[in-house]
C-alpha cells in the first residue's frame, strides 16, 4: 500500500499561482503512474493530468498546469498559473500500480491523498 500525504492549497485571487505536493511513502516502487483530480462541489471527480513513474510521461498536459515528480523524495507536485474561479475544487493526488492505455479514470488508482481545498475568487 502507498499512503499518499497532500499540502499546499488555499484561498487565491483569479490569476495566482499555486502548487500543491504530495508526498509518498510505503510501496513506492510499485507506482505505476501518479495523478492529479479534482472535484467541485455537485459535480464528479475528473481527471486532472497525470506523469508516470516509469518515464515521467505526462498524461492529458494542461496549459495552466503542470504536474512535476521529484522522484528522489516520492513527492508529486501540480503548479497551477493563472487560477481561475472555475478552478475551485478539492483537489486529489492519487497513485495506481496498474498499467492502463488511459489513466483517467479514477476507479484505475488505488490510494488516494487526503484532498486539499483550491479556492480562486474573482
Amino acid at each position: 500500500q502507498v499512503h499518499l500525504v497532500q499540502s499546499g492549497g488555499g484561498a487565491v485571487q483569479a490569476g495566482d499561482s499555486l502548487r500543491l505536493s504530495c508526498a509518498a511513502s510505503g510501496r513506492t516502487y510499485a507506482i505505476r503512474v501518479m495523478g492529479w483530480f479534482r472535484q467541485a462541489p455537485g459535480q464528479e471527480r475528473e481527471f486532472v493530468t497525470g506523469i508516470s513513474c516509469i518515464d515521467d510521461s505526462v498524461y492529458s498536459q494542461k496549459d495552466r498546469f503542470i504536474i512535476s515528480r521529484d522522484s528522489t523524495k516520492n513527492i508529486l507536485y501540480l503548479q497551477m498559473n493563472d487560477l481561475r474561479p472555475e478552478d475551485t475544487a478539492a483537489y486529489y493526488c492519487a497513485a495506481t500500480t496498474y498499467w492502463a492505455e488511459d489513466y483517467s479514470a479514477d476507479r484505475l488508482y488505488d490510494d488516494w491523498g487526503q484532498g486539499t481545498q483550491v479556492t480562486v475568487s474573482s
